[in-house]
Formats: C-alpha cells, sequence, structure tokens
C-alpha cells in the first residue's frame, strides 16, 4: 500500500477520497474488517466484523494514528488542546494519534487518558498523561462505537476536570446500524445527548461502495450486507 505521505501534488477533496479508501484498505490487510458471518454481542447475525484489538505492530499503529490524524483534521481542524482516548483502547490510539498530529501538522497535541482504577499514590488520580484544565478544549478517540456506553463514563470525567468544551468525537468506522434501543446509530444518539458533533475516519456505506466499485466484494456478501441492513439500517 502506497504511503499516505504522497499526497503534495493531490488537490484537497482528492487527498481526502484517497485516506478514506486506503484506510479501508488498511483495515483488511491488517485483518481488522472481516467479511464472512458473525454473532455480534448483542446477538445480531452480522455479514462483517472489526475488531481494532488487531492493531498490534509499530507499522499497523504509525498508520492508524495517521489515518486518525488526517479524519480529526479534516473535520475539527487543529484548533483543540487534548485529545482523550478512554482506557483500555484509546490509550495507544491517542498517543499514536498525537504523534502522527505533530508530524503531519506541526501542531502539538496533548493525550490524556483515564484508569479504570483512580490511583492513590505517586502520579494520583484518575488521568494518565496530560492533565485537563479550565479552557482546553478536547476531542475524544475511540475505536468504535456501538452503543455509546463508554461516552457515558468519559464525559464526566471530563466535564468533572474544569471549564471544558468536548468539540468532537472521532471512530474509525460508522456501522451505520440502529442501536438496541432506537432507529438511530450510537453516533446519531450521541450527538443529541451530549452535543458535541461526532464522526468517523469511514462509514460503512463508504466501505461497501468502494470495495464494489473496485470489484472487491462478491455479489452474495453484497447481498447480505443489503439484507442486514434493511433490517438494521439505522434512519437518518
Amino acid at each position: 500500500m502506497k504511503s499516505i505521505f504522497n499526497y503534495k501534488n493531490i488537490k484537497k477533496g482528492d487527498t481526502m477520497k484517497t485516506y478514506k479508501n486506503e484506510f479501508v484498505d488498511f483495515m483488511i490487510e491488517s485483518d481488522v474488517l472481516k467479511f464472512g458471518e458473525f454473532t455480534l454481542k448483542s446477538g445480531r447475525k452480522s455479514p462483517f466484523f472489526m475488531n481494532a484489538g488487531a492493531y498490534v505492530t509499530g507499522s499497523q499503529l504509525k498508520k492508524l494514528g495517521e489515518y486518525y490524524a488526517m479524519a480529526i483534521h479534516e473535520h475539527y481542524g487543529d484548533d483543540f488542546d487534548v485529545l482523550f482516548g478512554p482506557a483500555y483502547k484509546g490509550i495507544p490510539l491517542g498517543v499514536a494519534t498525537v504523534i502522527a498530529f505533530y508530524n503531519l501538522y506541526g501542531k502539538e497535541i496533548r493525550y490524556c487518558s483515564n484508569r479504570k482504577e483512580e490511583k492513590d499514590h505517586g502520579d494520583v488520580g484518575i488521568l494518565l498523561g496530560s492533565k485537563i484544565k479550565d479552557g482546553d478544549r478536547v476531542v475524544i478517540i475511540e475505536d468504535v462505537t456501538t452503543s455509546g456506553k463508554s461516552i457515558e463514563e468519559t464525559f464526566p470525567i471530563i466535564q468533572a476536570q474544569g471549564n471544558v468544551e468536548i468539540i468532537g468525537l472521532m471512530v474509525s468506522l460508522n456501522r451505520m446500524e440502529k442501536g438496541l434501543t432506537s432507529d438511530k446509530t450510537a453516533i446519531d444518539e450521541i450527538k443529541e445527548k451530549y452535543g458535541f458533533d461526532a464522526n468517523a475516519i469511514v462509514s460503512m456505506d463508504e466501505v461497501v461502495e468502494y470495495l464494489t466499485k473496485e470489484g472487491r466484494l462478491d455479489h452474495e456478501t453484497k447481498e447480505r450486507i443489503d439484507e442486514y441492513y434493511k433490517e438494521y439500517g439505522a434512519k437518518e
């Protein structure tokens, strides 16, 4: 796969499209995005599955941070101070992305995460990395949001640090399916409940569109995905 730094002579719109397509390839090559038949925690039988825990090597984390950085920059620019990655998966995501953000855009963004249990000695408190202070603008980073449960835990932790503005959430994949209790996606539910923006590097419809156009999604798999979304697709 070509380096994502080969963009100097590409127009901005093409760059955005290219990084999304490259990210789809990257997920598949990293064995993170799979097609088949999978039973989700919800009990749904899904024709695809994403496991962000499969990013395990240095080169994979480097590239992953770069894709997140480009998506965050596209949606939120660089007018923010802290990237917050909820424990545990959000910790390496946050670290990789702030490094990539500096390398790509020359902007120092502080990384912060939470501990599952508050530490009462040494580096005390609930936070890892940078402290969050009054006036900070924060972007939250996660692998995927299916129910919004982690935001329920993360939101009060960030708010408790002072007069802080959460400007957005970035996840890697928007599954584009309704939740267990509503016809809206978890991303849309978060926007409505908490009042800040939420986006993904790619959505599942972008994944399907790209792979279909490239002739890399067989007819049977495409049909199973279409049927899945007829039943579980979220209402816009």
